[in-house]
This record gives C-alpha cells, structure tokens and sequence, in this order.
C-alpha cells in the first residue's frame, strides 16, 4: 500500500505537464486559437487538423498515463485512491505549480476527461464506470448542442454509477472530480444560460474578425438584471425575501463573466472588430471600499477576455481609475494587452470642449468674462480642461477630492495663465458663481445637485457613472452635455444597454477598438500619465478609421 500511494503526487505532476500547449506553442499564443472564438473549423484551419489532435492526444494520454502507472503501482481498479489519482491528474492540469505554469491561458482539460474514461477502461474498471458517462455525453451533445453541457453531465453522472455499482465510500472522489467539472465550466454554463454560448453547429467566427474586449459593471441595482444568472433573483428582491444589502455582498463572490457583445464594427477598408463585453457584477459603491477586490476581479476578466481570444482588454467606467489606472492589471496579466482608454477620452475632450465653447460664445456669452469651473480638476482629463480653459476665462474654479495636488496643479496654471483669477474651492455650492462646468470625477455617486446650480448653466459631464444627479434637470435652462461619446464605424449593435444610445460607445471602448484594429499595444493608456503624442494617435486613428466624436 505505501508503493500505491505514490501515485498520488505522481499524478499531479503528470497533470501539470503543459503537453498540449507545447504541441500549439509553434502556431501562436493559445487565445490566437480560440475555438470559442474560431469555431473547431476556423481552428482546424488556423492550427491544422495535426496540431489540434496532437494538442489533444497529448492530454488524454497524460490520464490514461497517470491511471496506468496508478495500477501497476498497486492501485486497485474502481477504488477510491483510483478515483483519487484521477481528481489529482486533472487538478494538476487545472493548477499546475507556479515553477511549469507559465501563466499562458489553459483549456479546462476536456480531452483529458475523455482520457480519463480511456485510462478507466484500460485498466479495468467496471464498464458502467466509464460507458455511462461516455454515453451520457454523446446524448447529451446530440440533443443541446453544448460541448461543456455534455462535459459537465458527463461527469455528474459517473458518481451516480459509482454509487450504485460501489457504494458511498468509493464514490466520494468521483464526485469530487464532478464538483471541479462544474467549477471550471461555471462560465460556459452560465452563458449558455444567457444565450451566449455557440453549439457545436453555430457558425464560426466571421473571417479575418478582430476579437477585442471591454470591462464594464453595473452603474446601479437596475443594471444587475441584463443577465440571466442574476435576473431569476428580481422577483426574490421585489417581495422582500432578499434584501438589496445581501444581493450586494452575494455580488462580491461573483467573477467575471462574458455579459454579451458588441458586433458590427466595420472600418471603411473593411477591417471588422466584435467587442466581448465582461462584467463583474461589482456596484459603483464597492470600488472605493475593496480596492482589493478589485484588482482581483480585474485580473481575473483579463484572462477571461484571453481565454476567449480577445488581443486587448479596455477599462470602463470606475475598472478605469483604479489598480494605479490599470498598470497593476497589466503586470498580473501580461498575456493580453490592458488600456483605460485615457488617451483616446482626453482627445475626444479636447475635441468636444473646443466646439462647445465655440456654441457658448454663439450665444453672445463671453468667455472672457465668464467664471468656469473644473470638478475633480486634479485628474488627468479634469486638469487637462483645466488647462484649456485657464486662458480663455475670466475666473476659474477647481475642485477636487486630493487637494494637495489640486494645489500645486493651481499654481501651475497661475504661472501659465496670470490674467485669470485661479482659485481652489473645498464648498460645490460656489458652483453658482460659474456659467461653465466640466466635471470628471471618479465618483460612485453624483456630486453636483440642483442647490450647487444657477439657472442657464451649461455642464460638461465627463464622470463615468455621470457626475450630475437628475434633480439637475430641474434647475431653468441648465443643459448638461455628456462626454467623451464616440460612434465606431460601421453598424454596431450591442446586446446590453452601455448608456449611450444604440450604436454610441465611451471613448474607452473607442480606444480599445483602435488599438485592436491597429495592434498599437505600445499606445495603450496605463497610470496617471498620458503622453501627448499618444493622445494624438487616437484622435488621428480614429479619425482615419472612421469613428465620429459627437458633442
């Protein structure tokens, strides 16, 4: 028995061996061979017919390998230390040890499942051990369409026969075995719950289609209902049996997941992009609160979004202004280029200030003459509006959360424009004394309000979630004018409501399709600074590619 029982680590070794991406590493990096995204056809065509079998083979054998040492160590057939060398080889393959993980993006070990019912067979386990399982698949794929479906019922029902044939006590690894099938295809399986997972039979990928990426989260509790796998809770929470505050911490244990896709991208060369649209499902509030999480939730999309073939990931919203601006993401995920779209923001902004000061003086208002005022003036777009508008105004105001930065920022606009009255407020109400407001803050909530505003005040809302709460709209002839909104090329149409209207995108989301489009990954918006020659590229690009920058 001592012998037998060093099957036990052998067993992870032989799982951990990465045998199936060294048969791919000459084709290109593992999410350039996406089947998710390429089809088994685009796949077979991209890598060839021998690779992907290699690939596979090389898997299944690691199983058949690992259970056949297992018997000729002593290991009886249908025990439960067989069952355990059998959980053991594929967490291996799952979790391999840091020193042969070399952090590249792994499948989830299906030809290795199939070779564990190879290894079964071989060694001689009782036939319903292995030919239920391989015929529940079978049917299972038949009538669904779904690989991972099939997978996963495939490995559910192997401990149900074990059970029956050997009883509770031999059982409890399979049945381990099974609940780590489900773990690793959790995400198939909800999105086969959202509509979103292709069968088999699907039409692949389009030709020559650019798979990019783009992180979002919900702005509010409405929001959590775009998916399924949180929309059966809706009716739980209008009765009152969940409260809101326990959905928000159930939110928290959620990872990221493939929420839906923005399609019809086309440039005028013909070059097309679809976006994979990943959300954790993480409330404005809880950013601020666990940066932590954060960061983790943040990592963990970008191997999602590699896995599924995306080259780039993009930032929204509040993943944007967190992790040092995405530059701690992009350490801890290095296979997939990561922007917070900063660049290509700062270029739309500047754009669209220069128009709307344009129309502002159209209406016989004079600049020179006018207070402004900058909200959260101490970040990067904020200041550089700040810096637009400095000579152009009579008085400018700037407010921000880090004041000692905002200070020194004050003083260096006073250097650069000394015939404006330059001053640092901590009171938004002071707002009134301004005509213009720009506001770009990181803020989960709105900061400005009805009682911060004059009547005819125009506001220039950067903030992602929207700086301006709706009690502003009550204010007379306030217009608030959203920022940084761009339309892509082509005919896009997404399947989740992004807030912009239908086919209006962030400039973000704008960045992460050029990038895409141009693999400029060196241009990539990361930290607090964004260089001008960068900014400049977006703005050319997408000018060139056919994005339209609205104000």
């Amino acid at each position: 028995m001592p012998l037998a029982l060093l099957a036990i680590p052998l067993a992870y070794a032989i799982g951990a061996l990465p045998l199936g991406l060294w048969a791919l590493s000459s084709k290109g990096p593992p999410r350039t061979l996406s089947v998710y995204n390429l089809g088994l056809a685009g796949a077979i065509r991209k890598a060839g017919l021998f690779s992907l079998l290699l690939s596979g083979l090389l898997d299944l054998f690691k199983a058949l390998l690992a259970l056949s040492l297992a018997a000729a160590l002593g290991v009886p057939p249908g025990s439960a230390l067989a069952g355990l060398v059998a959980v053991l080889v594929y967490l291996g393959h799952l979790y391999p040890p840091l020193p042969v993980w070399d952090r590249q993006v792994r499948g989830r070990g299906g030809w290795l499942l199939l070779g564990l019912l190879v290894a079964q067979a071989v060694t001689g386990w009782a036939a319903p051990l292995w030919l239920w399982p391989a015929a529940v698949f079978c049917l299972a794929l038949g009538i669904f369409g779904y690989l991972s479906l099939g997978i996963v019922l495939a490995a559910l029902s192997q401990p149900l026969a074990f059970t029956a044939l050997a009883g509770a006590a031999a059982a409890w690894p399979s049945w381990l075995l099974a609940a780590l099938v489900v773990w690793r295809f959790k995400e198939q399986l909800g999105r086969i719950l959202d509509g979103l997972e292709p069968r088999v039979w699907a039409e692949p990928q389009e030709s020559g289609e650019i798979t990019a990426a783009f992180l979002i989260h919900p702005m509010n509790f409405a929001d959590l209902w775009q998916t399924r796998r949180i929309r059966w809770l809706r009716p739980l929470v209008a009765s009152g049996l969940l409260k809101p505050s326990a959905l928000d911490r159930m939110t928290r244990w959620l990872r990221p997941m493939k929420l839906g896709e923005l399609r019809g991208v086309e440039t005028p060369a013909g070059q097309r992009v679809r976006v994979l649209l990943i959300s954790s499902p993480l409330l404005p509030h809880v950013f601020r609160a666990q940066p932590e999480l954060i960061l983790r939730r943040a990592v963990q999309a970008a191997r999602l979004a590699e896995e599924l073939g995306a080259r780039v990931l993009g930032l929204g919203a509040l993943w944007s202004t967190l992790a040092n601006k995405g530059q701690e993401v992009q350490s801890q995920a290095p296979g997939i280029c990561i922007t917070n779209g900063g660049a290509y923001t700062a270029g739309t902004i500047r754009k669209v200030v220069s128009e709307l000061l344009g129309r502002y003086q159209a209406e016989q208002r004079s600049l020179a003459a006018e207070t402004a005022a900058v909200v959260g003036a101490s970040g990067v777009v904020a200041f550089g509006i700040a810096r637009t508008l400095a000579p152009q105004v009579g008085k400018l105001l700037l407010a921000a959360r880090d004041k000692e930065r905002l200070g020194r920022l004050a003083e260096a606009l006073r250097k650069a424009s000394p015939a404006t009255s330059i001053e640092v407020i901590d009171d938004l109400s002071r707002l009134k004394e301004a005509g213009l407001i720009f506001t770009a803050t990181s803020d989960p909530d709105p900061v400005i309000f009805a009682e911060h505003l004059s009547p005819n005040t125009w506001i220039f809302d950067e903030g992602r979630p929207l700086d301006v709460d709706a009690s502003a709209y009550r204010v007379p002839g306030v217009r608030v004018v959203p920022g940084g909104v761009v339309r892509p090329p082509g005919h896009p149409t997404s399947t989740v409501d992004l807030g912009f209207g239908e086919g209006l995108v962030p400039a973000c989301l704008a960045e992460t399709i050029v990038l895409a489009l141009t693999e400029a990954w060196s241009r990539s918006s990361l930290g607090s600074q964004t260089l001008l020659e960068n900014i400049e590229f977006f703005v050319e690009e997408g000018d060139r590619l056919g994005f339209e920058v609205l104000s």
